[in-house]
C-alpha cells in the first residue's frame, strides 16, 4: 500500500500545486495531511477549501489552533521566551487569515483529531501532547523515543519543524514530512512524505517560487515581506 503524508501548506497555492500534480504521478492510495493548513500564504480559504473537498484524513496544526482559539498563541508565547520578538506578526498575520477564513472554515479547523492512527503509522503535528512543540531535527534518539513511542506505532509522522528527517530510534521510526511551504532546510522545494508498504521516503517538488512571492505581495496579507523571505532562501528568517 501507498501512503502519502502531506503537511505544512501554509496557504501556498502554487506550491501545493506543484504537489498535486506530483501525487497524481505518485498514485498514493491513501493520502492523510499533518496541519498547518492556512496560515502564512496568499491563499489561506483556497486551501482549506480544497484538502475539505479532497477528504483527507488529517491532524490539527498549531497555526491552525491559532486560528480558532487566538489564546493558544498568547500561551504559547508565555511559556517560549524566544518566541517573543515573533510574536507581534504572527498575532498579525493570525488575524488577517481568521478574517479570510470565516466562521465555517474555523469550525471545520477545530474539527480535526490531534492524532490518526492507520495500521502502523501514528501522525500527530507535532508530538502527541502539544501541537507546538517537536523534537529538533538533531534530537538524540532518547528523545524522539519517548515522544513518539508511545503512540504505539511502528512509524511515527509528523510535521512543524519544516525539515524532513527520516530515522529509526529503538523500535520504531520517526519521520518529519518538512512542508509544502516555508521550508527551513536550505531547500526550497516542497516537500511530502511517501510511504511504500512502511517504508518512508521524502518526496521534494519544484514549484514557482518567484510567483508565490508575487502573490504574497498582491494579497495584502501583513508581513508578507517577512514570508516571502523565507520562501526565497529556504531558512528561518527574523521579522
Amino acid at each position: 500500500m501507498r501512503i502519502a503524508v502531506v503537511g505544512d501548506i501554509h496557504g501556498n497555492r502554487t506550491a501545493f500545486a506543484a504537489v498535486l500534480a506530483d501525487l497524481r504521478e505518485a498514485a498514493p492510495d491513501l493520502t492523510f495531511h499533518a496541519g498547518d493548513l492556512a496560515d502564512g500564504g496568499a491563499g489561506p480559504s483556497e486551501i482549506v477549501d480544497q484538502v475539505r473537498d479532497l477528504r483527507w484524513p488529517g491532524v490539527v496544526g498549531n497555526t491552525d489552533e491559532m486560528l480558532f482559539r487566538p489564546e493558544a498563541l498568547t500561551e504559547f508565547a508565555v511559556q517560549s521566551p524566544r518566541f517573543q520578538p515573533f510574536l507581534a506578526a504572527v498575532q498579525e498575520m493570525a488575524a488577517s487569515t481568521r478574517a479570510a477564513l470565516g466562521a465555517d472554515r474555523l469550525a471545520w479547523l477545530s474539527g480535526l483529531p490531534r492524532v490518526q492512527l492507520h495500521d502502523t503509522l501514528a501522525l500527530v503535528h507535532a508530538n502527541p501532547e502539544s501541537v507546538w512543540r517537536a523534537p529538533a531535527v538533531d534530537a538524540a534518539d532518547g528523545e524522539l523515543e519517548s515522544v513518539y513511542e508511545p503512540l504505539g506505532k511502528a512509524l511515527a509522522v509528523h510535521g512543524h519543524i519544516h525539515h524532513p528527517y527520516i530515522r529509526k530510534v529503538g523500535r520504531i521510526t520517526v519521520a518529519n514530512t518538512g512542508s509544502v511551504s516555508l521550508s527551513y532546510d536550505g531547500d526550497r522545494r516542497a516537500s511530502y512524505l511517501l510511504l511504500d508498504d512502511g517504508m518512508p521516503s521524502i518526496r521534494r517538488v519544484e514549484y514557482d517560487v518567484e510567483s508565490e512571492i508575487k502573490a504574497l505581495g498582491e494579497c495584502g496579507m501583513p508581513h508578507a515581506d517577512w514570508v516571502a523571505r523565507i520562501l526565497a532562501s529556504g531558512r528561518p528568517q527574523m521579522p
